[in-house]
């Protein structure tokens, strides 16, 4: 049984149509999750009723942000907000740091000012462990040559 062309260009398109829907559900489903990461007090947004104000509380839990609209206040679920119209700079707190503990995963790049940071933590600690064996077992020892002498 031959295969018709047209059959084969139509298969084509709706797999090529199926293929574009996937990647546009995954650029919304990241662009939504940047901007619930971005939600922080102080940013301006835009609900989705069209009300705009300003982020006072994030309840992470409660899944509930507090939004002040000149004199009203108002508590809304974190996905009532439609935008983020003017974002809040995150503080150095907010930003990702390594830790002496933390390793990356495999495969994860990581730049050369986290590995000097990680390396001099890594070295801080192992000064702290060494220093504090050495008074562990120093101080034994010079307390019994006190009691000696």
């Amino acid at each position: 049984m031959p295969i018709d062309p047209m059959t084969l260009i139509m298969f084509a398109l709706i797999a090529v149509l199926i293929i574009f829907m996937i990647r546009n559900g995954r650029k919304r489903q990241q662009a939504a999750q940047e901007m619930q990461s971005n939600l922080r007090p102080g940013a301006e947004v835009m609900l989705q009723s069209g009300i705009y104000g300003t982020i006072e509380e994030v309840d992470e839990e409660a899944n509930r942000v507090t939004v002040r609209s000149g004199s009203s206040t108002l508590v809304v679920h974190r996905n009532a907000v439609g935008q983020i119209v003017a974002p809040v700079e995150p503080t150095e707190a907010d930003e990702h740091t390594v830790a002496p503990d933390d390793d990356p995963e495999f495969g994860e790049r990581v730049s050369e000012g986290e590995q000097k940071a990680a390396a001099g933590a890594d070295e801080a600690a192992s000064d702290a462990e060494a220093a504090s064996s050495d008074e562990s077992a120093g101080g034994e020892s010079t307390d019994e040559g006190k009691d000696k002498a």
